[in-house]
Parts: structure tokens; C-alpha cells; sequence
């Protein structure tokens, strides 16, 4: 298996905030057989792509949605000016509503 050898896991509990369950979810359906818009080979290999200080910075949800993203641009299901307009939006909406 891939991976780096960094000692024991220690597992902790935690209650799940709604985007952690939304990216599983999208992991979840991205990956399905009737889709296959995503292996998790190709999210492992882009997790594995993460420097160093960037893998230990990240949460490990935060990891997926990283991989999620750069594998659909791989595979031209978005473009990076496409998630650059949404995540524009998405700020916007936000600011309205504050």
C-alpha cells in the first residue's frame, strides 16, 4: 500500500461538521460504478502528491476534497477558471448574506 510509515494511528472521535459529510457523500458518488469519475487509486495518488508540509497542515477531509478537485480537472470534468468563477459566487452569496 501506498503511504508513508509515520507510526501508529491514533484514531479520535469527533462529531462530523456538514461539509466533512458532504464530501464523503461526493467521494461516495463520484465513484460509483455506473459514474467512475473517480477511483480511489486516483485520490490516493493526489493525496500523495501533497508536499509535505501541506499534507500535515490539511485536515484529512480537507485532503479528499483536494484530490477530489484536482482529479475532476485531470479528467476535464471542470476547469480551474469553471472552480474559480463558482468559489467567486459562492463568496459572494456569502458577504449578501452576512
Amino acid at each position: 500500500m501506498g503511504g508513508l510509515p509515520a507510526g501508529a494511528v491514533e484514531p479520535s472521535e469527533h462529531d462530523y461538521a456538514l461539509w466533512e459529510k458532504r464530501v464523503d457523500a461526493l467521494m461516495m458518488l463520484l465513484s460509483r460504478k455506473d459514474r467512475r469519475l473517480l477511483t480511489v487509486d486516483e485520490l490516493r495518488r493526489n493525496i500523495e502528491s501533497l508536499g509535505p508540509e501541506a499534507y500535515d497542515e490539511m485536515t484529512y477531509y480537507e485532503r479528499w476534497i483536494y484530490a477530489i478537485t484536482q482529479t475532476l480537472i485531470q479528467r476535464g470534468v471542470i476547469t480551474v477558471d469553471e472552480l474559480g468563477r463558482k468559489i467567486e459566487a459562492v463568496k459572494t452569496r456569502e458577504a449578501q448574506r452576512a
